[in-house]
């Protein structure tokens, strides 16, 4: 019984019936389709993974660098200038115009929304000019408001009014266009970090022809022993660990990072929604700053795609060698010389 189930096994093995599909086949020809094809995928699998794993680390970049701190400026302007009219607003009311440093409260507010526009402005395409413009005349008609006028008292208040006016008109004023900016930016940013259909159809791309490669480098390591009597091949050996590697670690970090980048896209949407609710400025500003400072740390950690995206790229160089060298090492030394 054991020398017949002995004999059904080899007889129909996986290696018997692999032998069998290839038997009609030469040794040399085998072995020169095998590295023709093996070439070809390799050269497949490792362009889709070049540039998906690229894309994924050029959405990672985009964000951090310009996209979120682009929203978070924006919200951020937006609320200082809210925050100025209140804080003139509230000078008026307590009777302190006129007092030695009462105006600096609303001052700096309008020096970080300005600052913060400045900063913007080299992160964003999105034309800036007009605000700004907005924002200075915001200013002046916020300092004449809070001077004192001794034979005009109702200056001030007629100046604080035309100040909320710039402020606060609807679609022309500052605080409507910061808006429409942040929303639009919003858009950009969840357009440059979402992974998209073509995105995935890479990664497909690259996963399937990774698949095909690693079988038939188990193919062709195969021919070498059954056909040539050969141990194994160190190249080959080496490009199939290579090819599990590069088949699990890119795909991996790769869904890992877009999982941090759905997380910052929902800090982005949670800031653009809470800066945009009504609310006294200056705790809405901290609740934004709280949620940009965590979008930040998240940004920060997608920072080591950088290395597993030179990783890949030497390992799919390597992929495309090392099966070249074991087969054309074994065709030149087997074969080619006895022409």
């Amino acid at each position: 019984m054991t020398a017949g189930r002995t004999a059904f096994r080899r007889r129909y093995s996986p290696a018997a019936f692999w032998r069998g599909r290839l038997g009609s086949w030469r040794t040399r020809r085998l072995l020169e389709v095998h590295l023709v094809v093996l070439l070809l995928l390799t050269a497949v699998a490792s362009t889709a993974l070049f540039l998906s794993s690229r894309q994924v680390q050029h959405g990672s970049e985009a964000l951090a660098s310009r996209e979120a701190p682009a929203v978070q400026g924006l919200a951020a302007a937006r609320l200082a200038a809210l925050r100025a009219q209140e804080e003139a607003d509230n000078l008026v009311e307590r009777n302190l115009i006129g007092v030695a440093g009462s105006g600096e409260a609303y001052r700096s507010q309008l020096s970080a929304a300005d600052q913060g526009l400045s900063r913007i402005a080299d992160r964003t395409d999105q034309d800036l000019g007009t605000v700004k413009g907005l924002l200075a005349t915001y200013s002046d008609s916020l300092a004449l408001g809070t001077s004192l006028y001794r034979d005009q008292p109702l200056m001030p208040k007629q100046k604080l009014q035309e100040a909320r006016s710039l402020l606060t008109r609807e679609k022309v004023g500052i605080a409507p266009r910061l808006q429409a900016l942040q929303r639009t930016q919003l858009e950009h940013a969840e357009a440059t970090a979402t992974m998209g259909r073509w995105q995935h159809a890479g990664w497909w791309v690259a996963e399937l022809a990774l698949v095909a490669v690693a079988l038939l480098l188990v193919s062709a390591l195969f021919v070498l022993r059954d056909r040539c009597g050969r141990d194994w091949n160190p190249y080959l050996l080496a490009a199939f660990v290579l090819t599990v590697l590069l088949a699990v670690v890119p795909v991996m970090t790769a869904y890992s990072t877009q999982g941090e980048l759905d997380g910052a896209l929902g800090e982005l949407r949670r800031i653009t929604v809470t800066s945009w609710q009504g609310g006294p400025p200056a705790v809405v500003q901290q609740e934004v700053t709280e949620m940009s400072e965590h979008v930040r740390q998240q940004s920060a950690d997608g920072a080591w795609t950088e290395s597993v995206y030179r990783g890949a790229l030497v390992g799919s160089l390597l992929a495309v060698v090392l099966p070249a060298l074991g087969l054309g090492l074994r065709l030149d030394h087997d074969y080619w010389r006895r022409r």
